[in-house]
């Protein structure tokens, strides 16, 4: 065999394996449509098959109807953009103190804040459900947001960024009669934007999903999450094996993040390419 067959074949078995590896990896999400699109009634033997005989749309709406998920999207709307809010500010004003200033302890003090990305969420949940109890912010949005306003992850990213921004713009900001906030606003938020995007994208994705945090601070909808609403409504629809209707609930809880990365994902790309290369 020649080497440019080896060429080919070597390209057509990688093809296969990472073709295979998506097939599994996306599996579930197709079955949770297709199910979904089930009429009531017609999961049997057939259970696992992607195929559907007959779609309807009777599981979306009785699902609608079954769970308040209106208002779980505003709740979570307001935690995951209010958490992001806060942490846009925090952590570029903490990554322009470890990137621009000079102070003694600097890089110590930076290291140390950096332990947070080596201590697991979850190791927190006791006392960080104490602090919150005393504040009297149980069952509340802003009990959800509160851990999360600070991110280690997010200063990291952005002190990269930051570090590599010419001196001379920084002067020349300083020249123009620009104090510090007005130099990171005109000069190194600009120039971070795509790093920005990217920490954007994590954050969003991440509370999103979070479920375990939001279930311990919330025990009414007043102020709950779509994924601690869904796992309720699963409850309730689990005791009829009530598989075509659980997929439907799943397929209106994530559907707003598949939009948003189809609409935006090449934005998304070039945002982690440029970070990457950044770092």
């Amino acid at each position: 065999m020649g080497r440019r067959a080896r060429r080919i074949l070597g390209t057509w078995l990688w093809a296969l394996v990472v073709g295979a590896l998506a097939f599994i990896w996306v599996f579930p999400l197709l079955w949770a449509f297709t199910t979904s699109l089930r009429p009531p009634g017609q999961i049997g033997n057939d259970i696992a098959s992607l195929w559907v005989h007959h779609p309807s749309l009777a599981n979306f709406t009785e699902a609608w109807s079954d769970a308040p998920f209106l208002r779980l999207y505003y709740n979570t709307a307001v935690v995951v953009f209010g958490i992001l809010g806060v942490q846009v500010v925090t952590i570029t004003l903490a990554a322009y103190t470890f990137a621009r200033m000079e102070f003694w302890g600097r890089d110590f003090l930076f290291r140390v804040f950096l332990l947070q990305l080596m201590v697991a969420p979850s190791a927190l949940i006791f006392p960080n459900f104490q602090t919150i109890r005393s504040l009297g912010l149980l069952n509340t949005r802003l009990g959800i947001m509160i851990p999360y306003f600070a991110s280690a992850f997010g200063t990291f990213l952005l002190r990269q960024t930051f570090r590599s921004v010419p001196r001379d713009l920084e002067d020349a900001a300083v020249i123009d009669g620009c104090g510090t906030l007005q130099t990171i606003w005109n000069v190194f938020l600009p120039l971070a934007k795509p790093t920005l995007v990217a920490f954007s994208i994590v954050s969003v994705v991440y509370h999103y999903n979070e479920f375990l945090w939001p279930l311990i601070i919330t025990d009414t909808e007043r102020a709950r999450t779509v994924t601690v609403g869904l796992a309720s409504f699963t409850q309730s629809a689990e005791s009829g094996a009530q598989w075509n209707l659980i997929a439907a609930g799943t397929v209106i809880v994530i559907l707003p993040l598949i939009a948003v990365f189809i609409v935006f994902q090449r934005r998304f790309v070039e945002s982690f390419m440029y970070s990457g290369l950044k770092g």
